[in-house]
């Protein structure tokens, strides 16, 4: 029987998370789809614990969140670890030589601009005290930018890269599914397919919301 994040029972997996991070929640959902639990191990982002010395040399030298550990051994990197947990469980890879490209291409894509973008734009807006008006209105046109790419690929399929949810989609949905009032978009008005194709994956057996997944306390918002 699986258990979710702080219920009882023995999961090989250990996530070491902050709940507003998109990044941790992608391996949160993952292992849900997945049908898997994980032990959850609160990090206080807040308080920079992850810039120091101590914490690195313990739990990851990138100084990055997440951190997955699978039966002691420390995975960092969404994009990898996504790719580890769809060899191991034959589910939300590629099928085809160019089933598998189209993954890749989208996954790498994620990172490097829609999640990257989006994740500091949102944490600027709405979990900063302070922020340049200039840099968040680049990042904004940024990610209208990206969000515009994403509706024109998902006019024509029913998931990023076909017919079928792939890791591609799990890590894209991941900032597109926190509250309107974090991220700053009313998406259900603003891109339609986007929304359509967000409601599709969370009808997969298994999603649930990020706040659901993550649990803890979380970072004072100032917007």
């Amino acid at each position: 029987m699986n258990h979710g994040p702080g219920e009882l029972g023995v999961s090989r997996y250990r996530l070491h998370y902050f709940p507003e991070s998109g990044n941790s929640y992608k391996l949160a959902l993952m292992l849900a789809l997945c049908g898997e639990s994980f032990e959850p191990i609160w990090t206080d982002f807040g308080a920079r614990i992850t810039w120091t010395p101590q914490w690195r040399a313990a739990v990851n030298p990138m100084g990055e969140i997440p951190v997955l550990e699978i039966e002691g051994e420390r995975l960092t990197q969404t994009g990898p670890i996504l790719l580890r947990l769809a060899g191991t469980y034959g589910r939300f890879a590629g099928q085809t030589d160019a089933e598998r490209f189209e993954v890749l291409r989208w996954l790498f894509w994620d990172n490097q601009k829609l999640s990257a973008h989006m994740a500091t734009y949102r944490f600027m807006r709405t979990f900063s005290a302070k922020s340049d008006p200039a840099v968040k209105a680049y990042l904004r046109a940024r990610v209208d930018d990206f969000l515009g790419i994403v509706e024109g690929q998902l006019g024509a399929r029913p998931f990023i890269a076909g017919d079928r949810a792939t890791i591609a989609d799990v890590s894209m949905c991941a900032y597109l599914s926190y509250p309107g009032d974090e991220t700053g978009y009313d998406l259900p008005a603003s891109h339609h397919a986007v929304h359509a194709w967000l409601q599709r994956v969370a009808a997969l057996p298994g999603w649930r919301a990020p706040y659901d997944l993550l649990p803890g306390a979380r970072l004072v918002r100032f917007a």
